[in-house]
């Protein structure tokens, strides 16, 4: 068994990832048509860069590196990282402005996935992204988790004004976000989930947190040493 079997969930089925690479390409296509960012061929780093503004995230906006999660609320692997790593990446880095961490959905293993993100965009709606990203996942492991009802029941559980969240997630508003963020995230290379870019990097599983400290260390190093000294 491979590390990567180990570490991410299962990747997307021939056909489901025939269908997000069409979308990512019209979405690369759609961001060169612009003209804002891109005059050169388009690097991970650069396209990484693009889609990271933005909400959800934590830490500083100033934050000189950037991790970005591409995740699925059915995973079980994006479940460990959330439960045993991320605690502690928050502490020692996002509170304290060194990393800025980026969420984004990589909804794959079944429309139950879709439903969930869609509803964890509803609850961002009324700022109330974290609580729930953390309500999902505390009711994963169990298969009728993100069932319709369930899902608005973690809002009203949270607080949130119900009518608008049911309204929400009955009109599957967030489904084209949704969509093309997992497109995006597969034209990056993210074929399971967790995967996350680093500055651009990627680095694919949920790794022991030794992993993470090294990674983020060794980025921090390499951002302070392109900057420029000040004269006396």
């Amino acid at each position: 068994m491979g590390i990567s079997s180990l570490c991410n969930c299962d990747a997307m089925p021939s056909l489901a990832l025939g269908r997000v690479m069409t979308t990512a390409l019209a979405l690369i296509v759609a961001l060169v048509a612009t003209g804002e960012v891109f005059s050169q061929p388009i690097t991970r780093a650069e396209v990484a860069a693009r889609i990271a503004q933005g909400e959800p995230a934590r830490g500083s906006d100033k934050a000189p590196v950037t991790l970005m999660e591409f995740s699925d609320f059915q995973c079980g692997f994006c479940r460990k990282f959330w439960q045993t790593t991320l605690p502690q990446l928050d502490k020692k880095y996002f509170q304290t402005a060194k990393v800025r961490f980026v969420y984004r959905h990589t909804a794959i293993l079944s429309q139950s996935s879709v439903a969930a993100a869609e509803a964890s965009e509803c609850a961002g709606e009324q700022g109330k992204f974290w609580p729930y990203h953390d309500r999902l996942f505390v009711g994963a492991g169990d298969p009728l988790a993100f069932r319709a009802a369930r899902l608005k029941g973690y809002a009203r559980d949270l607080g949130l004004k119900t009518a608008e969240f049911n309204r929400c997630l009955d009109a599957e508003k967030y489904s084209k976000k949704v969509e093309e963020q997992t497109a995006i995230g597969t034209y990056l290379g993210v074929r399971g989930t967790p995967t996350f870019i680093l500055n651009g990097k990627l680095l694919v599983g949920a790794q022991p947190l030794e992993v993470f400290e090294g990674a983020i260390e060794q980025e921090l190093k390499a951002v302070a040493a392109r900057k420029p000294v000040r004269a006396p």
